[in-house]
């Protein structure tokens, strides 16, 4: 599974220019996943997405998290993550997990991100998303610029 985190000032997403998913600061997360991916690594991703201390502290340092920031999560499907450019200029993307399999952890994800938010009482946060499979158009503002790589096979 991999995580690309973006700390944003503002982020949403459109579908035929109709916003579906916008939030303030918080983290713009898109999601690859595989076929081996299972519910217990999705686990493990969440939770290291939600310890990130990756907010300015009062003295500039990245020391808070989100829950510290009461930042916001909007989370996109992105099979795109998972492709292979060794071969030619044409990427393969074999090595994305089916749309059936991959929907299924996208939505688990984004369900026990909701489930934290609540149980952290940030009454002003919330979990946007896109839309598993449309065609879509992201628009960020990365704060920073602050861009994090997570993938679970290095975790």
């Amino acid at each position: 599974m991999k995580f690309l985190i973006q700390r944003v000032t503002e982020a949403s997403v459109s579908i035929s220019g109709e916003v579906v998913g916008e939030i303030g600061k918080g983290f713009f997360v898109l999601v690859g996943v595989n076929d081996s991916d299972t519910e217990e690594v999705s686990d493990k991703m969440v939770k290291k997405l939600l310890g990130l201390r990756i907010f300015a502290d009062e003295n500039g340092k990245t020391n808070l998290s989100l829950a510290d920031a009461k930042g916001s999560l909007l989370i996109v499907s992105q099979f795109t993550l998972y492709a292979d450019c060794k071969k030619g200029n044409r990427p393969s993307f074999i090595k994305a997990g089916s749309p059936e399999h991959a929907e299924h952890i996208y939505d688990y994800i984004v369900d026990k991100c909701k489930d934290w938010i609540k149980g952290q009482g940030l009454t002003d946060s919330i979990v946007a998303t896109g839309r598993f499979g449309a065609d879509m158009c992201c628009r960020i503002v990365n704060d920073g610029p602050f861009t994090i790589d997570l993938d679970s096979e290095e975790l």
